[in-house]
């Protein structure tokens, strides 16, 4: 049996999934190995949801990603059963070169390591496992699906920045992320509810956060531009903020700029507003001031930026919810929807708190839906489309 493996790689944990090529793509493992480099510990699941391993690995051990790369390798080497034909990766940036998933060789991998500036925090460790597998297994497929790419598709006018022109064709431009999760859910609400997916903003809620405007499946505008942090306040990035606040942090406080990128990644968004954690649901259950300031920040934000969204699309059919917030907050979904009212959306609360996928009143003008994400399915794909031809 023909499967493919898909991996997504992060700064301190390694999400992976094998899917079995008979027909269509059946997932049959799902695994992550979290605190690499401080507490190791491997996850994996079968199809049905049992589980297959649950294991604490020193240290030592698992030092690094290349490291948490060769463990999983040897586990699925010795335990599973199937012929691995390829690997999808989730690589973040493409620039602006890589329209479509590409096919991974040392070339490849030598440009999109020119991105690295682009997005620090993610593009070397999504290069790491490819990296690993080029050296040892030069021989196996591996293909690169980018975040970036589903965006590739917008208006030159709408990706240009007012600075001189010569730096768009430097690659300073708006770029837009989260795209394979974007693409997934637009062919989704083309299956769920043919003919209504013209005009529609995704919220992609997560620790990581945008929105993205689709017409007719199409992205035409995202509230990230450059680099993952614009748009939306994250978990820990600052989402849109002034420019002239960064000159005067450097000019007045001497901030260096890795000092400068480790506030806005890391230090800002919900935990820099509350002070306490980058989790909604810790914010949630407390009764801090500063929990209740970074929610409330947030929902603001989100409500202001579904304006712009509109307002790029010309008016609004259906909003939809995805990814670990929006998939499974009611709380958060109500307190979004408010927002919403002025532009005739309408959220019922029986099917917010049952989780339905429609949402909505049934007289509301825009449909509000939840529709789980699922960017390693839409990786698979693209990587059996690739190798296929």
């Amino acid at each position: 049996m023909d499967t493919i493996l898909v991996v997504n790689a992060g700064s301190s944990s390694l999400k992976f999934e094998i899917f079995a090529v008979a027909g269509s793509l059946t997932r049959q493992i799902k695994g992550k190995m979290d605190g690499i480099g401080t507490a190791p510990h491997l996850t994996i699941r079968g199809a049905g949801g049992d589980r297959l391993a649950d294991e604490d690995y020193p240290r030592e051990t698992v030092p690094d990603l290349p490291a948490a790369m060769r463990l999983v390798g040897q586990w699925l080497r010795e335990r599973h059963e199937g012929q691995l034909i390829a690997v999808g990766h989730r690589v973040v940036h493409g620039g602006p070169d890589h329209m479509h998933p590409a096919r991974i060789d040392e070339n490849v991998v030598r440009q999109l390591e020119r991105y690295t500036p682009l997005a620090p925090l993610h593009q070397p460790n999504n290069l790491a496992p490819i990296r690993v597998l080029l050296e040892h297994q030069p021989h196996l497929a591996q293909v690169a699906c980018f975040d970036t790419a589903f965006h590739r598709g917008h208006d030159p006018m709408t990706d240009h920045y007012a600075i001189p022109a010569s730096y768009f064709a430097e690659g300073v431009r708006r770029y837009g992320f989260h795209g394979l999760s974007y693409e997934y859910v637009a062919g989704r609400l083309a299956e769920i509810a043919p003919g209504g997916d013209g005009r529609v903003i995704v919220a992609h809620l997560g620790s990581g956060a945008s929105m993205c405007a689709l017409h007719q499946g199409r992205s035409v505008e995202s509230t990230l531009g450059f680099t993952a942090l614009d748009g939306l306040p994250m978990g820990t990035r600052c989402g849109q903020i002034d420019p002239g606040v960064l000159l005067y942090l450097l000019q007045q406080h001497g901030m260096s700029a890795a000092e400068l990128q480790d506030l806005l990644y890391k230090e800002s968004g919900l935990k820099g507003l509350s002070g306490i954690s980058n989790d909604v649901r810790d914010l949630l259950a407390s009764d801090n001031a500063g929990a209740a300031l970074a929610l409330d920040h947030f929902v603001y934000r989100i409500g202001l930026n579904a304006g712009l969204l509109a307002a790029a699309l010309g008016g609004l059919d259906a909003f939809v919810f995805t990814a670990g917030v929006g998939e499974n907050s009611p709380v958060m979904r109500a307190r979004i929807a408010e927002k919403l009212r002025w532009l005739g959306a309408s959220l019922d609360p029986r099917r917010n708190n049952a989780g339905e996928l429609l949402v909505s009143n049934d007289d509301s003008k825009v449909a509000i839906y939840v529709v789980p994400t699922d960017e390693e399915l839409m990786i698979a794909r693209h990587t059996l489309a690739v190798i296929a031809d």
